[in-house]
């Protein structure tokens, strides 16, 4: 199996979750009260795990594919049904909501709550998904502007359907991207130093990703009608005019869609 959960869980209704969520909530807050804001997650999830009976904390889960494996810990699954995803920092990011969604899918739950503890009132927001990774499997592609011929495309349209048609859609990106650079050759020869150039000369050199020599690939996973996904080609263009790469594959992986784009240079 392509997914391997450490424990077996059951996703519950969101009135159920909700239900277990105000529990943990309640202790959670007696938590922050006790022990302030300035601890590590690992403490107050930690002392979480004495006080509510059923909560299983740093629960693993491994991703495979052929050679490839990767262990990935969930912070807490309460009653293996509920997942609770702690932080510690400013305020809750908008990667900290892909974080639990990934989590989510890979352990087949629907609800979960992302707690973060630093601020001086605790602060916490529901996540939800109700699509599984066997629904996520088959992404309608989009290839029109993918050159198949180009350095290292056929190559990488492959990989990374392999890995969609294992996995699904909907994971962090650093999962596919880390899965490409293995089945590419390693880091040691699909992380290279390139160089970029201003107005006099090389300004230094800069870590890319290559599929191939002068030709590098970068993830995304913007929603297909967002700004960023619009101004993605303008400044792939810019870092070609300053580099001497030749192509940008950009492969952009939505739940429901994959763009393969060849981006070539002026």
């Amino acid at each position: 199996m392509p997914i391997i959960p450490s424990v077996a869980t059951s996703p519950v209704s969101q009135e159920a979750f909700g239900k277990l969520a105000f529990d943990v909530m309640h202790h959670v807050f007696a938590i922050h009260d006790e022990y302030g804001r300035f601890f590590d997650e690992i403490i107050y999830k930690r002392e979480l795990t004495r006080r509510i009976v059923g909560i299983e904390v740093e629960v693993a889960v491994d991703v495979v594919h052929q050679t490839f494996i990767k262990t990935y810990f969930a912070d807490a699954i309460a009653s293996r049904s509920g997942l609770f995803e702690f932080k510690a920092a400013e305020a809750i990011h908008s990667r900290h909501r892909a974080q639990t969604t990934h989590y989510l899918l890979l352990f087949g739950l629907h609800h979960a709550k992302i707690i973060n503890m630093r601020p001086e009132s605790v602060e916490h927001e529901f996540v939800n998904v109700l699509a599984s990774l066997t629904e996520l499997r088959n992404p309608k592609i989009m290839d029109d502007s993918f050159l198949s011929d180009s350095p290292g495309a056929h190559q990488l349209r492959e990989i990374l359907l392999s890995l969609v048609h294992d996995w699904g859609t909907g994971l962090d990106l650093a999962l596919y991207e880390e899965a490409l650079t293995h089945f590419l050759g390693g880091e040691s020869t699909v992380l290279c130093k390139v160089p970029v150039t201003g107005s006099g000369g090389v300004l230094a050199e800069q870590k890319m990703r290559l599929v191939a020599p002068n030709t590098a690939f970068k993830l995304t996973a913007f929603p297909t009608d967002s700004p960023s996904h619009v101004n993605f080609r303008t400044h792939a263009h810019r870092l070609l005019n300053h580099t001497p790469l030749n192509f940008i594959q950009w492969i952009n992986i939505h739940q429901t869609e994959i763009t393969f784009n060849s981006i070539r240079r002026k």
